[in-house]
């Protein structure tokens, strides 16, 4: 489906009606009678998975698997998998300057990739409202390559050696997102969350620096880049903001009013739900007064999408869901 994704922003700006885009596939997963480890290496039931849900539920745009391994995979990562759980790399794949050097920047058709871009590829065709891919960002691509609490240390005493893995996986991720482009897809949500543990000034360093040039080169009319970092509680909002993206997804961390004043007010700012003690944990009931108090006191924020704090893990309560899309039904009925 072809859209300009800048014409339809503006289009949810200048609405009297707030829409909603969760981060949530596994329910779809879940629907099909398939295991997460079946999605997440077969793009046609990835495919099916995402097309369910955006046939079943009035989301504003569909989202594809939030994976934030098959990048490090595609470098050569050790992935442990099981049946009903979000895959995960194990151990670390460089650890000193020489092995970044020598590191080299994959081929689109290693590991599941091409699994990824088959499933993208044939929800783009079927698509009757946007499709959001997904990728990593390059500093948490670096932290899982590097090793997450390794990589902070070093970010201070071997900077150099960091920022040449850093433009490693920022050059790997940008020809990702070219293809996401190519296959159909209207945008990419760049998932960070790594990043949200450092401070402004080293986000924008060791983060947003690499994202802004990602986005300079894949961005425009056909093609946003929203970028996503749940960790972030406040502190780094100005050096994601200094990305360029064309909006920005917050976890259930940071006060989503605090963001909406720290963002601009012609990107959408979307979140804050928190996908486990909400979505997965409490009852329909709770659920639904959550989702409403979140849309009220937003209520004056044009750019607001309501949506997750992070993607939605398997086995959530089909009710939640159904709450979930009431609750923003009954805020639009009560607008008007």
């Amino acid at each position: 489906m072809k859209v300009n994704m800048k014409e339809w922003i503006t289009s949810l700006l200048s609405s009297k009606e707030r829409v909603a885009i969760p981060v949530m596939t596994h329910s779809g997963i879940e629907l099909l009678g398939h295991t997460v480890y079946d999605a997440v290496t077969n793009g046609d039931i990835h495919y099916q998975a995402v097309k369910l849900l955006a046939d079943k539920y009035p989301s504003a745009a569909s989202t594809v698997i939030m994976d934030l391994t098959v990048e490090a995979e595609a470098f050569g990562a050790e992935i442990h998998f099981s049946p009903n759980e979000v895959p995960s790399v194990i151990g670390r794949l460089v650890s000193n300057q020489e092995e970044v050097e020598k590191l080299e920047v994959p081929s689109l058709n290693k590991g599941r990739l091409p699994e990824y871009l088959k499933a993208n590829r044939k929800m783009s065709r079927e698509a009757s409202k946007p499709v959001i891919s997904g990728c990593i960002g390059p500093y948490s691509l670096a932290g899982r390559l590097y090793d997450m609490s390794e990589i902070m240390m070093a970010m201070y005493i071997e900077p150099d050696c960091i920022k040449l893995l850093l433009s490693k996986c920022s050059e790997f991720i940008k020809r990702y997102c070219l293809a996401l482009k190519e296959s159909g897809a209207n945008g990419v949500l760049m998932a960070e969350p790594a990043a949200g543990l450092l401070s402004n000034e080293a986000c924008y360093e060791f983060s947003s620096t690499y994202i802004r040039d990602i986005i300079q080169e894949v961005q425009d009319d056909s093609f946003a880049v929203f970028l996503h970092n749940c960790g972030n509680t406040g502190q780094c909002t100005d050096a994601m903001v200094r990305t360029g993206a064309m909006g920005y997804h917050f976890g259930n961390g940071i006060d989503m009013l605090l963001a909406l004043e720290q963002c601009p007010k012609d990107v959408l700012v979307m979140g804050n739900i928190d996908p486990v003690s909400v979505f997965k944990m409490a009852s329909g009931k709770e659920l639904y007064e959550t989702t409403m108090e979140l849309l009220t006191k937003t209520a004056k924020y044009p750019n607001f999408v309501l949506s997750t704090g992070c993607d939605t893990p398997p086995e959530i309560p089909f009710e939640n869901i159904e709450m979930f899309y009431k609750a923003i039904g009954d805020f639009n009925k009560i607008g008007k």
